[in-house]
């Protein structure tokens, strides 16, 4: 054995021995020591970064900027309390453009559209309605899912919604008593059968139960058509010359 293989074999050893006695050493955590560094406009640049990124940032602010379509007037969730110009283009928009993908894949149309009144996170201000207008209305990565729900669950539907919120909806209308109670719910100009099931194109996070919709949490059936809310209204944007939605009678209150 020569020399050379002697010393490998010892420093082998020896980091082997070190390497268990490490092992059944216990440690613990003496002292934490923190500092706190503030974040503001004092903090330099670093222009090897910025330099970096700059080529990125000028094709994403290209993007985001590019004008899409024009609103002729500002409008807000706050406008109405059952009724909301821009509730209900965003949910005209998903049954227009979120339908043929779901008709696509099962051979029929999809009936109705619920979205929430808390999923729209700006108003549309008048002017240019950009890619950067979709973000702002939709920032979170929501998909359009299509539950099948039965006509006990629509009623479920119903009941919720009359509640008094305005919450977009599409293809259906509510219509409520003097007092604010429930009167009638209609889907595409008909009544509820109880023994039928209907197609409602929702989020992903309304159908897990978000914004205590735990009716559209248990469906007969659900499908994800994998085509997020911003892209619909990108897309929606992209088709119209000018965005202009009104109010309607989806809600009435006699």
């Amino acid at each position: 054995m020569t020399l050379k293989l002697n010393i490998h074999i010892l420093l082998l050893c020896s980091v082997f021995i070190a390497f268990i006695g490490c092992k059944q050493e216990q440690y613990s955590v003496s002292r934490v020591d923190a500092s706190t560094v503030t974040v503001d406009r004092n903090i330099k640049e670093d222009t090897t970064v910025t330099a970096f990124i700059a080529p990125y940032k000028e094709r994403v602010d290209k993007e985001m900027d590019s004008t899409l379509a024009y609103a002729p007037v500002s409008i807000s969730k706050k406008d109405s309390k059952y009724n909301t110009a821009i509730g209900n283009m965003m949910a005209d928009a998903v049954f227009e453009l979120a339908n043929p993908v779901f008709e696509s894949r099962t051979g029929y149309p999809f009936n109705a559209v619920l979205l929430n009144y808390g999923g729209i996170r700006a108003p549309l201000y008048k002017g240019n309605v950009t890619t950067g207008t979709a973000y702002e209305l939709m920032p979170f990565e929501n998909e359009v899912v299509v539950v099948e729900l039965s006509g006990f669950q629509m009623k479920e539907l119903f009941a919720y919604l009359a509640h008094g919120t305005a919450h977009p909806i599409s293809n259906l209308q509510v219509i409520l008593n003097e007092d604010g109670s429930l009167k009638k719910g209609l889907i595409q100009g008909q009544e509820i059968i109880d023994n039928e099931t209907y197609f409602i194109a929702t989020s992903d996070y309304l159908q897990k139960g978000g914004d205590n919709m735990t009716f559209l949490s248990k469906p007969v059936s659900l499908l994800t058509l994998d085509y997020k809310i911003r892209n619909v209204l990108i897309d929606y944007f992209k088709k119209q010359d000018t965005i202009a939605p009104v109010r309607d009678d989806r809600f009435i209150k006699e």
